[in-house]
C-alpha cells in the first residue's frame, strides 16, 4: 500500500497491536498463536500491528519474530499489516541504533509489512542534542519506502518528548502518514498534539494508542485506533469507534463507559503487567489456552488481578455482544 493506500483502509477503523502466546517457560505456543490469528481474522478489524510493546517486538528472537509476522501477513488478506521497528539499545549510539532499526524494517518490509510504526529512538533521552537526530533517525526510516507511522511515547511512559518543532518536522516527512499517541496519563500532551495536528497537519491521521482514555482521544480528534486494548474484546471497542463516528452518541456513551471499566483493570501498576493480562482474559474467553497465556518479559501476576479482570469482561461481554 501506498501512504494514501494506508490512510484510507485506517480511518475510522481499529487496529489491535496483538500479542504473542508463550507458556510458562517462556516458549513460543504455536497451536495458541494459530489460534488467536484464526480468531482475530474473523473480528472487525481494519489491520493489525506486529512487534509493537504488546507484542513484544523488541525482544522476540528472529524466528519467532518472522513466524508470527508471517503468519498474520498470510492471514490478513488485503488488511494493512503495521510492523513496530525500533531498537533496544539505550546507550546513545545512534548511529547504531539506526542501522539496527533499518534493519528490523529491512525484515518486515520482506515478510509483508505494509507500514513500519517507528519505537522511540529512547536512546537519544540523554543526548545533549536530541532533535535534529530525532528527526535524522525517523528520515533514514522514511526511505525504506514503505509508510510510517510515528510513535509518541510519552516521557513518563518510557518514550522521548517531541517538543512542537521536531513533531513538525517528523510529520512533514515524506512517507508519514500519521501519529500514534500513547500519553498514558498526560491528557494536556495528546491535547496539545491533537491541536498541532488540526492546526499544521490536517493530511496526518491522530491514531489513538490511549487506551485509559479511548472515548475521549476520538472526541479530541483520532481518526483511527492502534491500541493493545484492541487485542481483546474487539468487537466492542470497533463498535465504539463506529458509534463515535456515525454519531451514535447513546451507543458511544454506552460503550466508552464498558470500554473504560475494562482498560482499568488491564492498564494498571506495573504497567508491563498489561501483556499478561491481556493473554489472561484471551484465556478466560477460551481464545487461547491458559498454558499460553504468559509473557515472559512482564512482572508475574497477582491472582487478585486476574480476580477482578473476569467480571469485568463477564459483563461486557453479556451486555455489549448481545
Amino acid at each position: 500500500m501506498n501512504s494514501d493506500q494506508l490512510r484510507t483502509a485506517l480511518v475510522g477503523g481499529l487496529v489491535p497491536a496483538v500479542p504473542v502466546t508463550f507458556d510458562r517457560d517462556g516458549r513460543f505456543h504455536p497451536a495458541a498463536h494459530e489460534a488467536y490469528v484464526a480468531h482475530m481474522t474473523k473480528q472487525p478489524i481494519a489491520g493489525v500491528a506486529v512487534w509493537a510493546h504488546t507484542g513484544r517486538g523488541l525482544h522476540l528472537d528472529a524466528d519467532t519474530a518472522r513466524r508470527v509476522i508471517g503468519d498474520w501477513h498470510l492471514a490478513l488478506s488485503d488488511k494493512p499489516l503495521i510492523a513496530g521497528v525500533g531498537s533496544r539499545r539505550k546507550e546513545a549510539d545512534p548511529k547504531r541504533a539506526t542501522e539496527e532499526t533499518l534493519a528490523m524494517a529491512s525484515v518486515a518490509a520482506e515478510y509483508g509489512a505494509d507500514a513500519l510504526l517507528v519505537y522511540p529512538p529512547v536512546w537519544l533521552r540523554q543526548h545533549d542534542s536530541p532533535d535534529k537526530l530525532i528527526v535524522d533517525h525517523h528520515a533514514q526510516l522514511s526511505q525504506i519506502g514503505l509508510p510510517l507511522v510515528l510513535f509518541y511515547l510519552y516521557e513518563a511512559a518510557g518514550g522521548v518528548r517531541y517538543n512542537r518543532s521536531v513533531l513538525d518536522d517528523l510529520l512533514s516527512l515524506p512517507n508519514v502518514v500519521g501519529i500514534k499517541m500513547a500519553t498514558l496519563d498526560s491528557v494536556m500532551t495528546f491535547q496539545d498534539v491533537a491541536r498541532q495536528i488540526q492546526a499544521r497537519h490536517p493530511d496526518k491521521l491522530l491514531i489513538t494508542g490511549e487506551d485509559r482514555f479511548l472515548g475521549y482521544s476520538l472526541r479530541l480528534g483520532a481518526r483511527t485506533a492502534l491500541v493493545g486494548l484492541g487485542a481483546v474484546c474487539t468487537e466492542v471497542q470497533t463498535e465504539l469507534l463506529s458509534a463515535h463516528f456515525t454519531g451514535n452518541a447513546t451507543r458511544f456513551l454506552e460503550l466508552s463507559d464498558s470500554i473504560d471499566r475494562l482498560a482499568e483493570v488491564l492498564f494498571i501498576d506495573p504497567m508491563e503487567g498489561y501483556i499478561g493480562r491481556v493473554l489472561r482474559a484471551l484465556a478466560h474467553l477460551e481464545i487461547i489456552p491458559g498454558e499460553a497465556a504468559y509473557d515472559p518479559w512482564g512482572p508475574q501476576l497477582r491472582e487478585t488481578e486476574i480476580a477482578t479482570i473476569i467480571p469485568v469482561l463477564n459483563t461486557l461481554t453479556a451486555s455489549c455482544l448481545s
